[in-house]
């Protein structure tokens, strides 16, 4: 299953960005209204629950300067990547376009698509706030 957010474009500086989101304590403040839990296990990782939804754990699995900052779950039960693409539109305003992967049986998948989409355009949407 594969999920884009909109691009959105923030004026920031990509490097800017690309900081802001390997920081994963930076996470709380794009989370949705509909957080219910929001915690920082580890340099790398963190546990958040929208309301209604079970706890996810997200690790850092990977990042490429001012380019790219991937995170997937830490439990193998549902296996996802997020990712956050950066694209440098000019010193001052960068692009941001977060992408959904994930491998999940069909029922699964068509329970999970709608609140996950919300979830990453909501996360996309507030990037303005880094």
């Amino acid at each position: 299953m594969n999920l884009e957010s909109p691009k959105v474009t923030v004026n920031k500086s990509a490097e800017y960005i690309f900081n802001a989101l390997t920081d994963v304590k930076n996470f709380e403040k794009l989370m949705p209204e509909s957080i219910a839990k929001f915690e920082v296990t580890g340099e790398d990782s963190f546990i958040f629950a929208l309301k209604g939804m079970p706890e996810i754990k997200l690790k850092k699995k990977e990042q490429t300067p001012n380019s790219t900052v991937i995170l997937g779950a830490a439990s193998d039960k549902l296996p996802f990547t997020l990712t956050g693409n950066i694209t440098e539109v000019d010193a001052e305003k960068t692009e941001i376009q977060l992408q959904f992967e994930g491998s999940f049986n069909p029922m699964m998948a068509m329970m999970v698509k709608g609140p996950i989409g919300k979830f990453i355009e909501a996360l996309a949407g507030n990037m303005n706030k880094l």
